[in-house]
C-alpha cells in the first residue's frame, strides 16, 4: 500500500511517500523545505501570517506530489513548533483552508511512540533487548526507550533542540565561546531526569540524517568530536558546498551534534544512525489502518 507523510517540524516541513507491507516500508519520495517556523515562535510566541501562508504553499505542494505518485492514504503531522504556537488553530485551519490538509498536532507521547517506531521497524538488523531511540528536533528531543516486541516502556520530551540551540550561536563558523555554551545548555536540558540505561541507542531526525557522510554510521564521543572540527573550520555556506548539506543544515549541525553528543553521554552508550523515524512510523501506522 503506498502511503504518504508530510511533517511539519521546526526547522523543515518533510514529505515521506512509501510503500508499507506486512510490517516493512520501502520508500519512494523523499522532499524537505526548510520552513523554520520554531525561530518565528521563539522571537514572537506565534507563527506570523506570513509564514503561515508560506508553510500552507509548501504543504499544497507537497500533498500534490504524493498524489502524483500514487499515494493513497496521506497523514500530516504537526510537532513541537505547532505544539507550542500561541496561534495553532489559525495555523491548523489555513491549512485546511489552503493545502486541503487536516493536520494531526501531535502530543509529545505520540510522537515518541512513532519515532520509536519508525526507527526500530526500519533497522538493518532488529537487536534484541532495550532499545533507545533520540530524536532530535529543532524545538525539542524526544528519548524513547522499549523494545521491539513490547513497544515503548519510557519516554520523555527535553525542552532542547538543534533550532532553538542554534539561535545561541553568535559567529559563523562558531566560536569556542558559542560551542561551550550550547554544550552547557544541551547538559543542562538533560540532567534532571534519570534514563534508563538500554542495550542498544538509535538518533533519528535531520541532525543524525546529515551526519554519515561526516562521521560514518556510529556517533560516538570521537566521531562527534571530529564533526564538530570539521563544521568549525569553515563558515556554513563554505561547509555546505563542500560536504553536499544544505546551507540551513549546516548552520544547525553543530548544536544538532551537541544535542546528540549530551543524550549519548546521558545514555552513557554510542548511538547508531537510524534509518527512519517518525515518518516511517506515521506511515506503518497509517498501512496498518487501512
Amino acid at each position: 500500500m503506498r502511503c504518504a507523510c508530510i511533517d511539519i517540524g521546526s526547522n523543515t516541513t518533510r514529505l515521506l511517500v512509501a510503500d508499507a507491507a506486512r510490517g516493512e516500508l520501502e520508500p519512494v519520495l523523499q522532499e524537505r523545505v526548510f520552513t523554520r517556523i520554531g525561530a518565528k515562535i521563539d522571537a514572537l510566541g506565534a507563527i506570523p501570517l506570513p509564514a503561515i501562508d508560506a508553510l500552507a504553499g509548501v504543504v499544497a505542494a507537497q500533498r500534490a506530489t504524493a498524489e502524483a505518485a500514487g499515494a493513497v492514504h496521506l497523514r500530516v503531522v504537526a510537532t513541537a513548533a505547532t505544539r507550542c504556537a500561541a496561534n495553532q488553530e489559525e495555523l491548523v485551519a489555513a491549512l485546511r483552508d489552503r493545502a486541503g490538509v487536516e493536520v494531526a498536532v501531535l502530543s509529545t507521547d505520540d510522537e515518541g511512540r512513532l519515532a520509536f517506531a519508525g526507527a526500530t521497524r526500519t533497522l538493518e538488523r532488529p537487536p534484541g533487548g532495550r532499545i533507545a531511540v533520540v530524536d532530535v528536533g529543532g524545538m525539542s528531543t524526544e528519548i524513547v526507550l522499549g523494545t521491539i516486541a513490547g513497544g515503548v516502556t519510557w519516554m520523555r520530551s527535553f525542552a532542547i533542540g538543534s533550532g532553538a540551540l542554534a539561535r545561541r550561536c553568535r559567529a559563523d563558523p562558531p566560536s569556542p565561546a558559542d560551542l561551550e555554551t550550547m554544550r552547557a545548555a544541551a547538559d543542562a536540558a538533560f540532567a534532571a531526569v534519570d534514563v534508563p540505561r538500554p542495550e542498544h541507542a538509535v538518533a533519528v531526525g535531520g541532525s543524525a540524517a546529515s551526519l554519515p557522510t561526516l562521521v560514518g554510521p556510529v556517533l560516538d564521543s570521537a566521531a562527534l568530536e571530529r564533526a564538530l572540527g570539521t563544521l568549525g573550520a569553515a563558515p556554513a555556506a563554505v561547509l555546505a558546498r563542500r560536504h553536499g548539506l544544505a546551507p540551513e543544515r549546516a548552520q544547525l549541525l553543530p548544536a544538532g551534534i551537541l544535542v546528540l553528543d549530551a543524550a549519548a553521554r546521558r545514555l552513557g552508550m554510542p548511538l547508531q544512525i537510524g534509518r527512519g523515524g517518525l515518518r516511517e512510523g506515521v506511515i506503518l501506522e497509517l498501512a496498518g489502518a487501512s
